[in-house]
């Protein structure tokens, strides 16, 4: 499984609106590129491959169906969850896997046709920024989850 990445071509992207407050001012005192290899990390334990939902079909609040192929380390494997969106069956696939990610701010920003997912999330005692960036905006938000899960194991 290969991790997904991230970086980005341009040297600044011009987003709909202004960064994060908590990563405005890392963005403009570091090269574009350094802050992509900083937020957005393409290695690490925690890594993504398959992503899918199961039960499209159900509308409304009710959980669904997601399906991933997830590893962690050397472990590869299938994941399911029952929830109500993508970023909380991952959070739960996760979880389920001991690595806890709660996120305590989620921004999307548009940018052409790509879309940047910026992601503050918490272990329980630190707390770290990330950022997906893709040209869709669900894989874009479950890569801004996993490069946040990985910027916490690496501390």
């Amino acid at each position: 499984m290969t991790p997904h990445s991230t970086t980005i071509s341009e040297p600044l992207p011009h987003f709909c609106a202004p960064l994060p407050a908590g990563l405005r001012e890392h963005a403009e005192t570091m090269p574009w590129s350094v802050f992509t290899a900083t937020y957005s990390p393409s290695g690490g334990p925690v890594r993504l491959g398959a992503w899918e939902c199961d039960d499209l079909s159900r509308l409304g609040l009710q959980p669904r169906r997601f399906r991933a192929t997830l590893a962690v380390g050397d472990r590869i494997e299938t994941a399911t969850a029952d929830a109500s969106g993508p970023v909380a069956a991952l959070t739960a696939m996760l979880y389920e896997r001991g690595i806890g990610v709660e996120m305590t701010h989620f921004h999307q920003l548009v940018s052409g046709a790509h879309t940047a997912t910026f992601v503050q999330g918490c272990d329980g005692q630190r707390w770290e920024w990330a950022m997906g960036w893709s040209d869709d905006p669900t894989q874009s938000a479950l890569r801004a989850v996993v490069a946040c899960a990985n910027r916490l194991l690496a501390a």
